[in-house]
């Protein structure tokens, strides 16, 4: 059992939950890990998860649709407020930086997101789908001379190139985010 230590006395119950959920759904899939487990690893019994979520599923939900929200929230701020070259850039900042804090969440998005209840499924569909729109969008506008399906392909290409990182990360994290950074933007602007 792990039992949190000080740095984790100033993180709400709830989001140490969620944190624990997300390491161990990466590991042992969704399947592989009961609220017995979550709740060994912040130090509770698994019945007081039901105090904080309603279930095993309902975490996977928070975890899945609220990194989708994010990231689209992100990218919204960020193609209304910069210029077209700047945003390619904080895009992919963006993307980099989300990769490397949270790559137990792009392992449970790539194999766990058929195990959500079907509306938020496909409220995740429609994030993702939004997300790679404004990303496709800013390409074109970067560079007008790439049409629109190649603009998606590309955006497509560099979430694989960038969400590669929990199998890939092997460098210090400033290295691999200059390293990710460097590829993704010159693999864009090929285009």
């Amino acid at each position: 059992m792990t039992v949190p230590g000080p740095a984790d006395i100033a993180v709400p119950r709830r989001e140490q939950i969620l944190r624990a959920a997300a390491e161990l759904f990466a590991r042992s899939g969704f399947g592989g890990v009961s609220v017995d487990d979550i709740g060994a690893a912040v130090g509770i019994s698994g019945p007081a998860l039901y105090r904080h979520f309603p279930g095993k599923k309902a975490l996977l939900s928070e975890l899945l649709v609220g990194i989708s929200e994010e990231l689209v929230a992100g990218a919204r701020e960020v193609v209304s407020t910069r210029p077209p070259r700047d945003a390619l850039e904080a895009l992919v900042d963006g993307h980099v930086t989300f990769a490397l804090e949270h790559p137990a969440l792009i392992t449970i998005q790539s194999r766990d997101l058929d195990r959500l209840p079907r509306t938020e499924q496909e409220h995740v569909r429609r994030l993702q789908r939004e997300y790679v729109e404004l990303w496709a969008q800013t390409l074109r506008a970067v560079s007008s001379d790439v049409d629109e399906p190649t603009a998606h392909a590309a955006a497509h290409a560099t979430f694989g190139l960038i969400n590669s990182t929990p199998h890939s990360a092997r460098l210090g994290r400033a290295a691999m985010a200059a390293l990710l950074r460097e590829m993704a933007l010159r693999a864009l602007l090929a285009t």
